[in-house]
């Protein structure tokens, strides 16, 4: 399934239908040139700003006002500014809710038709939705004015890698603010599906789809089809929102890397007269992911993960890519190089990259943009648990997302039980929302509880990497052992660890605080060696069941990627890939 809009061909900027896994035919892809006005002032709202018809500013849609293709390339703090479109409401939606979709808006926003507040939405890494139906008609035309607020210097909002600085240093990149993703309309008969929970079941050789409506009426029905090319069945349920409806499987083949096998879901709601008024087109993979003892199971096998850390940034777009295909093809880089997977590191990654993991079997690790945020305040506390609870519900049907990471490398920040209080209430409203995959409550540390336990270490000579690593008393190597709670036996995986700084000789020098982990090597073949030599001690070690190798790509000053900033190779790619599948 690949959907695509009915203007895929014209020039909007990714024109692609941005949620895939839960598709419509009436939609209206909102991306494209907008009027914006920044408001340093904050006095936007005194001056009526929410009713303009146009600001003095152009700006390219979905993409943030600090990267060159939204054709802006403002680099500076932002802590306010405003949007404004028209909006045309076809005439045949009449009769239908009408509903305002974002994918993304860093951080706080507010949205205005014809001047009248529609809705509110705070987190800058959720998708979220606005029911604009009473504000509009079908057959007329709408002023739509956003106002965005962001922050990134609070300490009670989350960032990801944002940078606090005025220049990127370290870690630490060029910010996003405000629109980010794509923004669509869509129109849905009041009595739709507004969302599904779907749950492989493996053992049971079943789906299991739950359904969650706007709205049901007696005598409402749910038929749920499933279909693969040689096979197809259907299930039928009256519609009440929380009651599932199984779909026994008679072809059972389990989705994997080796073999990432989707089956195309129908989803359609009738009336009581048998009438249909809603169809979704949707897909599954049937895959399981549990935890034996120490060692993490895919599909009831023993699995070793060979990941990379990915953090998403794009040179011409930060956060958000400049096309779809872009997408797919850093999933398509990090194969060529040897991983089976990623952890996607402090940023939450738009449905269509999930969406081209799932179609070309690549495995991940779903991550918070968790830092910016002080973990051990209630504010942070608030904003994180709301908006980490939205992210869940919108991914978790995705076969191959196989565990969640709420946090990332945090540690006793002079409040140890707010610390925990914040780690433990992730893990359980994780859990609550989603039991069917593992929770790494803080990769790296400071766990407090946890089902995967990972750590961090960038030791670069290899004799000492394996000193550190190697049980000592029958216990593995922890980042903070006075800090955290007691290591149980869960599976141990070394979630960062290489990190090796390398320029090609063409690109030095490249920046003034270009960076990485230790030491660079001098010479190419030292690079080669010295990770062939780390890969190797790891896999050496029978109670390490999975690495994450720093990082799939540069980014901006950061230099340790296995690619260029611009995807562009750095290595013999064929020999990269010896060495991580070893």
């Amino acid at each position: 399934m690949d959907n695509h809009s009915s203007t895929a061909g014209s020039s909007l900027p990714r024109a692609e239908y941005p949620r895939p896994q839960f598709f419509r035919q009436d939609w209206i892809n909102l991306n494209g040139i907008w009027t914006f006005a920044f408001d340093f002032g904050k006095s936007g709202m005194e001056r009526g700003f929410q009713a303009s018809t146009g600001f003095d500013g152009q700006i390219l849609v979905p993409f943030c006002p600090e990267s060159e293709l939204s054709g802006v390339g403002y680099k500076d703090f932002i802590e306010c500014m405003w949007y404004q479109r028209e909006i045309a409401i076809p005439a045949n939606w009449q009769g239908k809710r009408i509903l305002l979709h974002f994918g993304g808006v860093d951080y706080e926003c507010e949205a205005f038709i014809d001047g009248q507040s529609v809705g509110r939405h705070w987190g800058g890494s959720a998708s979220f939705t606005f029911d604009i139906t009473a504000f509009v008609r079908a057959g007329q035309k709408h002023n739509l004015v956003l106002y965005v607020r962001d922050d990134t210097r609070s300490g009670s909002q989350p960032l990801g890698k944002q940078c606090q600085a005025f220049k990127s240093y370290g870690c630490h990149y060029t910010r996003t603010t405000g629109i980010w993703q794509t923004v669509w309309l869509e129109a849905v008969h009041p009595l739709g599906l507004q969302s599904v929970h779907i749950v492989p079941d493996l053992d049971g050789k079943r789906l299991i789809v739950t359904p969650t409506y706007f709205a049901t009426r007696r005598g409402q029905s749910l038929i749920a089809r499933w279909s693969t090319p040689t096979a197809a069945g259907e299930a039928a349920a009256p519609a009440a929102s929380g009651v599932p409806v199984i779909l026994n499987l008679s072809e059972v083949r389990p989705w994997a890397p080796e073999d990432p096998f989707l089956y195309d879901l129908q989803l359609t709601v009738k009336d009581e007269q048998g009438q249909i008024v809603d169809e979704v087109a949707s897909y599954a993979g049937l895959r399981k992911v549990h935890i034996e003892g120490n060692q993490l199971y895919l599909n009831n096998q023993p699995y070793y993960l060979r990941l990379v850390l990915d953090q998403g940034f794009y040179p011409d777009g930060i956060w958000t890519a400049p096309s779809d295909e872009a997408l797919k093809r850093d999933i398509q880089l990090s194969i060529r190089a040897g991983f089976n997977g990623a952890r996607l590191h402090q940023k939450v990654f738009e449905e269509r990259f999930h969406y081209w993991a799932d179609r070309l079997g690549y495995l991940t690790w779903g991550e918070f943009a968790s830092w910016g945020m002080d973990v051990k305040t209630i504010p942070s506390a608030r904003n994180f648990l709301s908006e980490w609870r939205e992210i869940i519900v919108r991914d978790r049907n995705h076969p191959s997302i196989i565990a969640w990471t709420p946090f990332n490398e945090t540690w006793d920040t002079g409040d140890r039980r707010q610390h925990n209080r914040l780690h433990i209430d992730a893990y359980e409203l994780t859990r609550s929302l989603d039991p069917t995959r593992p929770v790494n409550d803080a990769s790296g540390y400071a766990h407090a509880r946890t089902d995967l336990w990972t750590v961090h270490t960038y030791e670069q000579d290899p004799d000492e990497l394996k000193k550190q690593l190697a049980l000592h008393d029958g216990q593995p190597f922890r980042n903070f052992p006075d800090r955290e709670a007691d290591y149980q036996g869960q599976p141990y995986l070394v979630d960062e660890f290489g990190g090796i700084k390398w320029i090609p000789e063409d690109r030095r020098p490249f920046a003034d605080n270009s960076w990485g982990y230790g030491e660079g090597p001098r010479t190419l073949e030292e690079f080669y060696t010295r990770l062939d030599r780390q890969v190797a001690v790891l896999r050496s070690l029978p109670h390490i069941s999975g690495f994450c190798y720093t990082q799939l790509t540069d980014v901006e000053q950061e230099q340790n990627g296995i690619y260029n900033y611009d995807r562009t190779e750095k290595f013999d790619m064929e020999r990269i890939a010896r060495i991580f599948k070893q």
